[in-house]
């Protein structure tokens, strides 16, 4: 069980790590690359290694809490996508996972399949996350 007192931040990040995970299993199982890729988003954030498989393999205990900004909620649906892009294939399920949490995340529903393409997008022509996200947030405010 967490902790009772731990702050909102913490929480945010576990709750990003239990969406993660729960993305790595919407095929049916967690690849390696999957795997290291949440491990390496909760170290980033201050957490251990051990901590985070235990959040994996628990992802029933978190509550999602929802970010309280644009920039939050976009550095949330970035990792969810570049992870979904992680193995190299781009399975339905795991498409369809990503559009439903940019929408539970607060994303417009008109502009969620854009803003997933353009992530996706961005990703695989290797630009910087934060050219990426100066790009997307821009199409949030239009």
């Amino acid at each position: 069980m967490f902790g009772f007192f731990e702050n909102e931040q913490t929480r945010k990040v576990k709750s990003h790590i239990m969406n993660l995970a729960a993305l790595a299993k919407a095929d049916g199982h967690i690849d390696e690359r999957e795997m290291s890729f949440i491990v390496a988003v909760g170290r980033k954030n201050g957490m251990r290694s051990a901590e985070v498989r235990s959040i994996v393999g628990n992802t029933s205990i978190v509550d999602m809490v929802l970010p309280d900004n644009d920039s939050e909620r976009f550095d949330q649906i970035f990792d969810l996508v570049d992870m979904m892009l992680a193995d190299g294939i781009v399975d339905d399920t795991e498409m369809s996972f990503c559009v439903e949490m940019a929408q539970r995340l607060g994303f417009q529903q008109d502009i969620v399949s854009g803003l997933i393409r353009r992530i996706s997008q961005g990703v695989k022509d290797g630009l910087p996350r934060d050219q990426i996200k100066d790009d997307a947030l821009a199409l949030l405010k239009n």
